[in-house]
């Protein structure tokens, strides 16, 4: 019980801290869309702060009440609801860092490159694809409408897949390999166009340092652009999100195959779910100038 205690006190404290640090970034750049020439870019991170704050609120505050040892204060349309929300802000997120990237990728291409013939530098073009990244998570997600269950509703047969305090239960093995393989279509998709405009502002960035160090042997000034700060920010960010996305695969991988589910084996991934939507405020906070001045 006192390790239980322990970590729900633990998830819950970094929950809250996320929580804060992604309201502090979706406030900012709100200020930010309104006030200036509103980059399309400001709307994406609005976009993500948002959908990381929904899934720290909806995962954090159910999974630390339930390591308290409330695992019944859920009935079975909650823990519906619950999951059906935290898988949808989670697909949201991995679309939403993608999306991201690539604007960043667009806005610092020449003039003359084809990516700027994507043609995302408009806020129109950002919101419709947002909303098309809303209305395909909430379709990959609906298995979980009727399979998840609050763990007073079953017996002990039937519990498959633990997560404290719900169970998924699946009643049509064909349905689930269907979604699960619309979500391993979803995640490979997205990350191999992350990949490909992650390649390719490391290529700019690369040319501009050439440049940089050129001018410096000149003995000229140059002055770095905002948008290539950005870019090496958008980047870390993009790191922080595939080390906690492919930690965490390889971790489920290892211990589904080789060792047996245990509370600890179920914690380290939870906190490997959420941490990307922890550590991505600040960041952006000690990354971004605006962000860091309004933070002081």
């Amino acid at each position: 019980m006192s390790l239980s205690f322990f970590n729900g006190t633990i998830f819950l404290s970094i929950s809250a801290l996320g929580i804060l640090g992604n309201i502090f970034v979706l406030l900012i750049y709100m200020r930010m869309f309104t006030e200036t020439k509103k980059k399309s870019i400001y709307l994406v991170f609005i976009h993500l702060a948002f959908t990381h704050t929904i899934m720290l609120l909806i995962k954090g505050l159910p999974m630390s009440l339930a390591a308290f040892g409330m695992e019944n204060f859920l009935e079975d349309i909650g823990c519906m609801i619950s999951f059906y929300l935290q898988r949808v802000a989670r697909g949201l997120s991995i679309c939403t860092s993608t999306l991201l990237t690539l604007v960043q990728a667009i806005t610092i291409s020449p003039r003359d490159s084809a990516w700027r013939k994507l043609k995302l530098q408009s806020t129109w073009h950002i919101f419709l694809l947002l909303l098309s990244f809303g209305i395909l998570n909430a379709l990959i997600s609906m298995n979980l409408l009727y399979h998840m269950k609050n763990i007073s509703s079953l017996n002990v047969s039937q519990v498959t897949q633990s997560d404290s305090y719900c169970y998924f239960v699946p009643d049509n093995l064909l349905m689930r390999w269907v979604f699960l393989t619309l979500m391993v279509l979803r995640d490979a998709g997205f990350q191999g166009i992350m990949a490909v405009a992650s390649g390719y502002m490391v290529f700019l960035l690369h040319k501009h340092h050439q440049r940089v160090a050129y001018l410096h042997t000149s003995k000229l000034l140059y002055k770095i652009s905002p948008d290539m700060k950005a870019a090496h920010n958008v980047l870390l960010l993009m790191l922080c999100f595939l080390f906690f996305y492919w930690t965490e695969c390889v971790l489920s991988l290892l211990f589904n195959v080789f060792l047996e589910e245990n509370s600890i084996v179920v914690n380290i991934q939870e906190y490997l779910r959420v941490g990307y939507a922890i550590l991505s405020p600040f960041i952006l906070i000690l990354k971004d100038r605006n962000l860091a001045d309004c933070w002081h």
